[in-house]
Protein backbone atom coordinates (compact mmCIF):
# COMPACT_ATOMS: atom_id res chain seq x y z
CA UNK A 1 0.00 0.00 0.00
CA UNK A 2 1.18 3.30 -1.03
CA UNK A 3 0.71 6.68 -0.52
CA UNK A 4 0.32 9.54 -3.43
CA UNK A 5 1.40 12.71 -3.40
CA UNK A 6 -2.14 13.93 -3.02
CA UNK A 7 -2.12 12.00 0.20
CA UNK A 8 -5.22 9.11 -1.78
CA UNK A 9 -3.80 5.59 -0.49
CA UNK A 10 -3.53 3.53 -3.13
CA UNK A 11 -3.14 -0.51 -2.81
CA UNK A 12 -0.29 -1.93 -4.14
CA UNK A 13 -0.74 -3.90 -7.18
CA UNK A 14 -3.99 -2.07 -8.07
CA UNK A 15 -4.38 0.19 -11.59
CA UNK A 16 -5.20 3.52 -10.60
CA UNK A 17 -9.16 4.75 -10.34
CA UNK A 18 -10.01 6.40 -13.70
CA UNK A 19 -11.23 10.60 -12.91
CA UNK A 20 -14.93 10.83 -12.16
CA UNK A 21 -15.17 13.11 -15.89
CA UNK A 22 -13.86 9.66 -17.36
CA UNK A 23 -16.13 7.05 -15.92
CA UNK A 24 -19.49 9.51 -16.83
CA UNK A 25 -17.96 9.91 -20.14
CA UNK A 26 -17.83 6.08 -20.69
CA UNK A 27 -21.27 5.37 -19.15
CA UNK A 28 -22.55 8.41 -21.92
CA UNK A 29 -20.92 6.34 -24.06
CA UNK A 30 -22.64 3.15 -23.18
CA UNK A 31 -25.79 4.36 -23.39
CA UNK A 32 -25.38 6.21 -26.28
CA UNK A 33 -24.15 3.04 -28.09
CA UNK A 34 -27.35 0.50 -26.82
CA UNK A 35 -29.71 3.38 -27.96
CA UNK A 36 -28.18 3.30 -31.47
CA UNK A 37 -28.79 -0.87 -31.21
CA UNK A 38 -32.44 -0.41 -30.08
CA UNK A 39 -32.77 2.40 -33.01
CA UNK A 40 -31.60 -0.63 -35.33
CA UNK A 41 -33.48 -3.23 -33.67
CA UNK A 42 -36.86 -0.77 -34.12
CA UNK A 43 -35.97 0.40 -38.00
CA UNK A 44 -37.38 -2.21 -40.19
CA UNK A 45 -40.89 -1.52 -38.10
CA UNK A 46 -40.46 2.28 -38.67
CA UNK A 47 -39.67 1.63 -42.26
CA UNK A 48 -42.42 -0.19 -43.14
CA UNK A 49 -44.83 1.45 -41.44
CA UNK A 50 -43.80 4.98 -42.84
CA UNK A 51 -44.18 3.44 -46.10
CA UNK A 52 -47.13 1.36 -46.12
CA UNK A 53 -48.91 3.73 -43.35
CA UNK A 54 -47.71 7.19 -43.28
CA UNK A 55 -46.54 7.40 -46.72
CA UNK A 56 -50.52 6.80 -48.18
CA UNK A 57 -51.79 8.94 -45.58
CA UNK A 58 -49.62 11.81 -47.01
CA UNK A 59 -50.50 11.16 -50.09
CA UNK A 60 -54.30 10.83 -49.71
CA UNK A 61 -54.41 14.42 -48.40
CA UNK A 62 -52.26 15.66 -51.31
CA UNK A 63 -54.80 13.98 -53.84
CA UNK A 64 -57.72 15.45 -51.90
CA UNK A 65 -56.54 18.74 -53.10
CA UNK A 66 -56.84 17.83 -56.62
CA UNK A 67 -58.75 16.89 -59.22
CA UNK A 68 -57.78 14.01 -60.97
CA UNK A 69 -58.61 11.12 -62.55
CA UNK A 70 -56.08 8.81 -62.14
CA UNK A 71 -54.13 8.88 -65.47
CA UNK A 72 -53.69 12.35 -66.82
CA UNK A 73 -52.34 15.20 -65.35
CA UNK A 74 -54.14 16.85 -62.54
CA UNK A 75 -55.69 20.05 -61.75
CA UNK A 76 -55.33 22.28 -57.86
CA UNK A 77 -58.97 22.73 -56.49
CA UNK A 78 -57.98 23.44 -52.94
CA UNK A 79 -60.70 22.39 -50.69
CA UNK A 80 -63.31 22.03 -53.30
CA UNK A 81 -63.40 18.35 -53.12
CA UNK A 82 -64.13 18.47 -49.32
CA UNK A 83 -67.14 20.87 -50.33
CA UNK A 84 -68.61 18.49 -52.11
CA UNK A 85 -68.45 15.60 -50.05
CA UNK A 86 -70.81 17.65 -47.22
CA UNK A 87 -72.84 19.50 -50.23
CA UNK A 88 -73.57 16.12 -52.08
CA UNK A 89 -76.79 14.34 -50.78
CA UNK A 90 -75.16 11.15 -52.37
CA UNK A 91 -71.35 11.58 -50.27
CA UNK A 92 -73.19 12.98 -46.99
CA UNK A 93 -76.18 10.02 -47.05
CA UNK A 94 -72.97 7.37 -46.72
CA UNK A 95 -71.55 9.39 -43.87
CA UNK A 96 -74.33 8.98 -42.38
CA UNK A 97 -75.15 5.58 -43.10
CA UNK A 98 -72.18 4.67 -41.30
CA UNK A 99 -72.79 6.63 -38.34
CA UNK A 100 -76.75 4.72 -38.12
CA UNK A 101 -74.19 0.93 -38.85
CA UNK A 102 -72.60 1.87 -35.35
CA UNK A 103 -76.18 1.11 -33.19
CA UNK A 104 -75.57 -2.83 -35.11
CA UNK A 105 -71.82 -3.04 -35.41
CA UNK A 106 -71.12 -1.87 -31.95
CA UNK A 107 -74.06 -0.86 -29.30
CA UNK A 108 -76.11 -3.96 -29.66
CA UNK A 109 -73.05 -6.75 -29.48
CA UNK A 110 -71.43 -5.06 -26.64
CA UNK A 111 -74.54 -4.71 -24.72
CA UNK A 112 -75.26 -8.57 -25.96
CA UNK A 113 -71.56 -9.25 -25.80
CA UNK A 114 -71.89 -8.28 -21.72
CA UNK A 115 -74.69 -10.35 -21.14
CA UNK A 116 -73.55 -13.24 -22.59
CA UNK A 117 -70.40 -12.97 -21.13
CA UNK A 118 -71.74 -12.51 -17.57
CA UNK A 119 -74.67 -15.74 -18.02
CA UNK A 120 -71.08 -18.02 -19.40
CA UNK A 121 -69.48 -16.73 -16.12
CA UNK A 122 -72.05 -18.23 -13.93
CA UNK A 123 -72.19 -21.52 -15.95
CA UNK A 124 -68.56 -21.71 -16.50
CA UNK A 125 -68.41 -25.69 -14.80
CA UNK A 126 -70.79 -27.15 -17.12
CA UNK A 127 -70.93 -28.40 -21.12
CA UNK A 128 -73.24 -25.39 -22.20
CA UNK A 129 -70.44 -23.20 -21.70
CA UNK A 130 -68.07 -24.86 -23.74
CA UNK A 131 -71.06 -24.76 -26.48
CA UNK A 132 -71.99 -21.10 -26.13
CA UNK A 133 -68.38 -19.73 -26.46
CA UNK A 134 -67.78 -22.01 -29.37
CA UNK A 135 -71.53 -21.18 -31.07
CA UNK A 136 -71.12 -17.58 -30.26
CA UNK A 137 -66.92 -17.11 -31.84
CA UNK A 138 -68.14 -19.11 -35.11
CA UNK A 139 -68.57 -16.16 -37.24
CA UNK A 140 -65.36 -15.13 -36.40
CA UNK A 141 -63.98 -18.00 -38.06
CA UNK A 142 -65.93 -17.84 -40.64
CA UNK A 143 -64.85 -15.02 -44.02
CA UNK A 144 -66.69 -12.23 -43.85
CA UNK A 145 -67.33 -12.75 -48.16
CA UNK A 146 -68.91 -16.39 -47.08
CA UNK A 147 -70.98 -14.87 -43.84
CA UNK A 148 -72.36 -12.05 -46.53
CA UNK A 149 -73.02 -14.63 -49.46
CA UNK A 150 -74.52 -16.76 -46.49
CA UNK A 151 -76.79 -14.03 -45.04
CA UNK A 152 -77.93 -13.28 -48.43
CA UNK A 153 -79.50 -16.11 -49.08
CA UNK A 154 -80.87 -16.46 -45.74
CA UNK A 155 -82.61 -12.71 -46.31
CA UNK A 156 -83.76 -13.61 -49.67
CA UNK A 157 -87.40 -13.54 -50.78
CA UNK A 158 -87.54 -17.32 -50.86
CA UNK A 159 -84.56 -17.33 -48.72
CA UNK A 160 -84.91 -19.65 -44.78
CA UNK A 161 -85.82 -15.79 -42.72
CA UNK A 162 -89.16 -15.80 -44.72
CA UNK A 163 -89.76 -19.38 -45.00
CA UNK A 164 -90.16 -19.35 -41.27
CA UNK A 165 -92.03 -16.45 -41.09
CA UNK A 166 -94.90 -18.30 -43.41
CA UNK A 167 -94.60 -20.98 -41.23
CA UNK A 168 -95.72 -19.60 -38.19
CA UNK A 169 -98.23 -17.46 -39.67
CA UNK A 170 -96.20 -14.68 -39.90
CA UNK A 171 -96.65 -14.14 -43.77
CA UNK A 172 -97.49 -10.61 -44.12
CA UNK A 173 -93.94 -9.83 -43.08
CA UNK A 174 -92.33 -11.37 -45.61
CA UNK A 175 -90.15 -9.02 -47.89
CA UNK A 176 -87.07 -8.90 -49.86
CA UNK A 177 -85.35 -7.94 -46.59
CA UNK A 178 -81.95 -6.84 -48.66
CA UNK A 179 -83.93 -5.45 -51.48
CA UNK A 180 -86.24 -2.98 -49.71
CA UNK A 181 -84.85 0.47 -48.90
CA UNK A 182 -86.34 0.86 -45.65
CA UNK A 183 -84.84 -3.14 -44.85
CA UNK A 184 -82.02 -2.96 -46.23
CA UNK A 185 -79.89 -0.83 -44.04
CA UNK A 186 -80.69 -2.61 -40.95
CA UNK A 187 -80.61 -5.92 -42.20
CA UNK A 188 -76.76 -4.97 -43.33
CA UNK A 189 -76.59 -4.32 -39.62
CA UNK A 190 -78.59 -7.16 -38.44
CA UNK A 191 -75.43 -8.96 -40.22
CA UNK A 192 -72.16 -6.92 -38.62
CA UNK A 193 -74.09 -7.41 -35.20
CA UNK A 194 -73.61 -11.13 -35.73
CA UNK A 195 -70.10 -10.82 -36.55
CA UNK A 196 -69.04 -8.62 -34.19
CA UNK A 197 -70.67 -11.04 -31.57
CA UNK A 198 -68.02 -13.29 -31.26
CA UNK A 199 -64.62 -11.03 -31.01
CA UNK A 200 -67.09 -8.90 -28.00
CA UNK A 201 -68.50 -12.13 -25.87
CA UNK A 202 -64.62 -13.39 -26.19
CA UNK A 203 -63.30 -10.45 -24.93
CA UNK A 204 -65.11 -9.53 -21.93
CA UNK A 205 -65.12 -13.32 -21.00
CA UNK A 206 -60.82 -12.74 -21.00
CA UNK A 207 -61.57 -9.72 -18.74
CA UNK A 208 -64.25 -11.68 -16.66
CA UNK A 209 -61.01 -13.72 -15.87
CA UNK A 210 -59.09 -11.71 -14.39
CA UNK A 211 -62.10 -10.59 -11.67
CA UNK A 212 -61.20 -11.99 -7.91
CA UNK A 213 -64.31 -14.29 -7.63
CA UNK A 214 -63.82 -13.61 -3.72
CA UNK A 215 -65.94 -10.27 -4.88
CA UNK A 216 -68.73 -12.49 -6.31
CA UNK A 217 -68.41 -14.57 -3.29
CA UNK A 218 -68.97 -11.36 -0.70
CA UNK A 219 -71.85 -9.63 -3.32
CA UNK A 220 -73.99 -13.23 -2.75
CA UNK A 221 -73.06 -13.73 1.32
CA UNK A 222 -74.23 -9.51 1.16
CA UNK A 223 -77.40 -11.15 -0.65
CA UNK A 224 -76.63 -9.37 -3.85
CA UNK A 225 -78.39 -10.83 -7.10
CA UNK A 226 -77.02 -11.66 -10.28
CA UNK A 227 -78.60 -7.25 -11.47
CA UNK A 228 -76.21 -6.44 -8.81
CA UNK A 229 -73.37 -7.89 -9.55
CA UNK A 230 -73.27 -7.08 -12.75
CA UNK A 231 -73.89 -3.43 -12.25
CA UNK A 232 -71.02 -3.46 -9.11
CA UNK A 233 -68.65 -5.63 -9.89
CA UNK A 234 -68.40 -6.68 -13.53
CA UNK A 235 -68.83 -3.50 -15.08
CA UNK A 236 -66.65 -1.70 -13.54
CA UNK A 237 -64.03 -4.76 -13.92
CA UNK A 238 -64.64 -4.71 -17.78
CA UNK A 239 -64.18 -1.07 -18.29
CA UNK A 240 -60.95 -0.84 -20.50
CA UNK A 241 -62.15 -4.50 -21.99
CA UNK A 242 -65.04 -2.56 -23.11
CA UNK A 243 -63.31 0.81 -24.09
CA UNK A 244 -61.69 -1.95 -26.67
CA UNK A 245 -64.82 -3.37 -27.94
CA UNK A 246 -66.04 -0.16 -28.84
CA UNK A 247 -63.00 1.26 -30.88
CA UNK A 248 -62.68 -2.34 -32.08
CA UNK A 249 -66.48 -2.34 -33.83
CA UNK A 250 -66.73 1.78 -34.23
CA UNK A 251 -63.97 1.67 -36.85
CA UNK A 252 -65.60 -1.72 -38.17
CA UNK A 253 -68.65 -0.24 -38.95
CA UNK A 254 -67.48 3.53 -40.21
CA UNK A 255 -65.06 1.16 -42.36
CA UNK A 256 -67.80 -1.16 -43.37
CA UNK A 257 -67.11 -2.44 -46.64
CA UNK A 258 -66.75 -6.21 -47.99
CA UNK A 259 -70.05 -7.42 -45.86
CA UNK A 260 -72.34 -4.20 -47.45
CA UNK A 261 -70.16 -4.84 -51.07
CA UNK A 262 -70.97 -8.81 -51.10
CA UNK A 263 -74.90 -8.86 -50.38
CA UNK A 264 -76.16 -5.37 -51.48
CA UNK A 265 -73.30 -3.35 -53.03
CA UNK A 266 -74.86 -0.54 -51.63
CA UNK A 267 -78.59 -0.68 -53.30
CA UNK A 268 -81.04 -0.40 -53.47
CA UNK A 269 -80.43 2.75 -54.60
CA UNK A 270 -78.16 4.01 -52.29
CA UNK A 271 -79.44 2.68 -49.18
CA UNK A 272 -76.89 0.92 -47.81
CA UNK A 273 -74.20 3.08 -49.94
CA UNK A 274 -71.29 3.64 -46.96
CA UNK A 275 -67.88 5.79 -47.36
CA UNK A 276 -65.95 2.74 -47.66
CA UNK A 277 -68.15 1.16 -50.97
CA UNK A 278 -67.89 4.96 -51.84
CA UNK A 279 -64.38 5.68 -52.07
CA UNK A 280 -64.07 2.20 -54.15
CA UNK A 281 -66.68 3.58 -56.91
CA UNK A 282 -65.49 6.88 -57.21
CA UNK A 283 -61.52 6.27 -57.34
CA UNK A 284 -62.03 3.28 -59.47
CA UNK A 285 -65.24 3.36 -61.11
CA UNK A 286 -65.77 6.87 -62.05
CA UNK A 287 -62.29 8.23 -61.82
CA UNK A 288 -62.74 10.89 -59.21
CA UNK A 289 -59.23 10.29 -57.19
CA UNK A 290 -59.10 13.46 -55.70
CA UNK A 291 -63.33 13.40 -54.58
CA UNK A 292 -62.73 10.01 -53.22
CA UNK A 293 -59.29 11.05 -51.43
CA UNK A 294 -61.37 14.13 -50.00
CA UNK A 295 -63.97 11.58 -48.79
CA UNK A 296 -61.06 9.16 -47.16
CA UNK A 297 -59.73 11.96 -45.62
CA UNK A 298 -63.13 12.95 -43.72
CA UNK A 299 -63.82 9.73 -42.96
CA UNK A 300 -60.18 8.75 -41.13
CA UNK A 301 -60.92 12.28 -39.05
CA UNK A 302 -64.30 10.86 -38.16
CA UNK A 303 -63.28 7.75 -36.93
CA UNK A 304 -60.57 9.28 -34.95
CA UNK A 305 -63.13 11.74 -33.43
CA UNK A 306 -65.18 8.58 -32.51
CA UNK A 307 -62.22 6.36 -31.27
CA UNK A 308 -60.46 9.10 -28.75
CA UNK A 309 -62.58 10.30 -26.91
CA UNK A 310 -63.44 6.24 -26.25
CA UNK A 311 -59.81 5.90 -25.63
CA UNK A 312 -59.23 8.34 -23.04
CA UNK A 313 -62.20 7.50 -20.85
CA UNK A 314 -61.30 3.83 -20.63
CA UNK A 315 -57.92 5.23 -19.82
CA UNK A 316 -59.67 7.25 -17.20
CA UNK A 317 -61.91 5.04 -15.72
CA UNK A 318 -59.20 2.63 -15.50
CA UNK A 319 -57.24 4.95 -13.26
Amino acid sequence: MTRSTSGVVIEAGAPPAPPAGKSRARRRKRLGTAGWIGWLFVAPALIFYAVFVLRPIVLTVQYSLYSWDGIGPSTWVGLANYGKVFTDPDLYSAILNAVKLIVFFSVIPVVLGLAIAATIRRIATTRLALVARTVVFLPQVIPLVAAGIAWTWLLASTGFVNQALSAVGLGSLTRAWLGDGSTALPAVGVIGAWVQLGLCTLLFLAGLSKIDPALYEAARIDGAGPVREFLSITLPGLRQEIGVGVTVTVIAALASFDIIYISTQGGPGNATMVPGLEIFYLAFTERQVGVASALAVVLMVLVLACVLPVQRLSKEDAS
